[in-house]
């Protein structure tokens, strides 16, 4: 087939240790998923998950060891970082059991779900989607893929962020309201899982803004560090 224009190139991250790209496909987030986060922003409790979706073109590929820049959003006087665990998909499913979900997981890699918090509340208070606060141009700065094959599965450990040296995020994976396997199983029931699809598994409290020139340093353990530079 010809088309109108030459598409777009398909969106990848490196692996650790490999030449190869993992190729994405779509990248949903977890919302809300570790208590201490879910209080800071107002909720209590164990709802059921939710989801929200950011472009795969949001996709800041930052190679290992390297610090990625990420301009400062237009339309936002208040940019929020939010550190999180990314489960990458090496295989899709629909409707899959908690106890087999683990199954479809390649890997995982260290991921910021940067946040227009205004543009967000806004929407918010008046019952419209979060694209424009979630889902904007390099809002999903992503580190390189560690394969589980090499790291086994991840389900504790801890999980942290600082900015400009100065520790903002720290908690553990075990602190998730809905562990790795129930997020997956739950979304496979929304959704066809597909070999390809990230998940952004959710952020602990202590989310805060950040402005040009801070640096924003996080990861996990065993998966090293993500850093960042706003400009």
């Amino acid at each position: 087939m010809e088309y109108v224009f030459e598409p777009a190139p398909v969106v990848a991250v490196p692996v650790v240790g490999s030449e190869q790209g993992f190729p994405v496909r779509r990248v949903y987030c977890v919302g809300r998923n570790y208590a201490e986060h879910a209080k800071e922003m107002g909720f209590t409790g164990r709802e059921d998950p939710f989801f929200f979706c950011k472009p795969a073109d949001a996709i800041l590929a930052i190679a290992d060891g390297d610090t990625g820049e990420m301009p400062y959003p237009s339309k936002t006087a208040n940019l929020h970082y939010e550190m999180e665990l990314v489960v990458v998909l090496g295989k899709g499913g629909k409707d899959v059991p908690v106890e087999q979900a683990n199954e479809l997981v390649w890997g995982y890699a260290l991921g910021l779900d940067m946040t227009r918090r205004d543009l967000q509340g806004e929407a918010k208070k008046q019952g419209r989607p979060w694209e424009v606060g979630k889902a904007f141009d390099q809002s999903a700065p992503i580190g390189p893929i560690h394969p589980k094959s090499k790291t086994g599965v991840l389900d504790k450990g801890a999980i942290w962020l600082d900015v400009d040296g100065q520790r903002k995020q720290s908690s553990d994976l075990s602190q998730m309201i809905w562990n790795i396997p129930e997020s997956i199983s739950y979304l496979s029931g929304l959704f066809e899982l597909q070999p390809g699809d990230l998940i952004f598994t959710g952020t602990p409290e202590g989310v805060g803004a950040v402005v040009r020139g801070n640096i924003i340093t996080g990861g996990v353990e065993g998966l090293g560090e993500l850093s960042v530079r706003i400009v």
